[in-house]
């Protein structure tokens, strides 16, 4: 059975490309599976810094694989496993990014949702279209809707209206739009920054803008500043404030082999 997720590293960036255009990156039950299994692959390899999400035809996803999901003998296989995919991205202790050459609907959206940093060609349109199946955006929107401004997300989710790239970055959805010919470009520079910061750091970032805030502010800041303190004497804060002095890369900066 040929491959429908492929799996690369170039300097520390782990690159995972979706390739079934057949059916528009649809998340059948292979699709899925080797999505789960490559995001595994790059959260255990210490030399993976940043990890994209990329994808091959016109189209970024299009969703759960309805042919599979209306096919006699189906079953919820589909939604119960996309929950752990949509875990594995929005908690990576590795920053993701998702490059969107092409549109995205339904559950594409959710993965869009879950990145990091999401990077779009202008011309990429997107679309919540479940309650036009008679279905609910349920499992993506425990990643979207902390993306989305309130107001948009109530519109959006209840019409299914089509939105195009210039509204995704409106309302929080996207980072970033830019014409086709500069989307490798503006990948690679967000990539390029995220490489170089130090990689507890990163993660402990990326946990501290998950967290749920403390209600009394005294006892936020006292949160906060264990963590601060913590990474200022530890090593890798040292490091970085040595490399800092020296004027030279932190050791956590991936070399080029070139």
């Amino acid at each position: 059975m040929a491959e429908l997720v492929h799996y690369s590293t170039d300097e520390g960036v782990a690159t995972i490309t979706l390739d079934s255009p057949h059916n528009r990156n649809a998340l059948s039950a292979q699709l899925r599976r080797e999505l789960r299994d490559h995001l595994a692959a790059a959260a255990a390899d210490d030399a993976v810094r940043v990890i994209v999400l990329d994808h091959t035809g016109p189209v970024f996803c299009a969703g759960m694989d309805l042919k599979e999901a209306g096919s006699a003998g189906s079953s919820t296989d589909g939604v119960n496993e996309f929950p752990e995919i949509l875990t594995r991205i929005w908690t990576s202790e590795k920053p993701v990014v998702a490059k969107l050459a092409g549109p995205a609907r339904a559950g594409g959206v959710g993965i869009v949702a879950a990145a990091d940093i999401a990077v779009a060609v202008d011309t990429a349109t997107f679309a919540f279209t479940e309650v036009r199946l008679g279905l609910v955006p349920a499992v993506i929107s425990v990643t979207v809707l902390p993306r989305l401004l309130p107001r948009a997300a109530h519109e959006l989710f209840l019409t299914g209206e089509k939105f195009d790239a210039a509204r995704a970055v409106e309302i929080g959805l996207l980072n970033a739009a830019v014409p086709a010919d500069r989307l490798d470009a503006e990948v690679e520079r967000y990539t390029g920054m995220l490489a170089l910061g130090g990689p507890t750091a990163l993660a402990a970032t990326k946990e501290m803008l998950r967290r749920a805030r403390a209600a009394e502010l005294a006892d936020d800041f006292a949160d906060m500043l264990e963590l601060s303190a913590g990474f200022f004497a530890g090593a890798e804060g040292q490091e970085g404030i040595a490399a800092f002095a020296q004027k030279r890369p932190p050791a956590w900066v991936p070399v080029s082999e070139a």
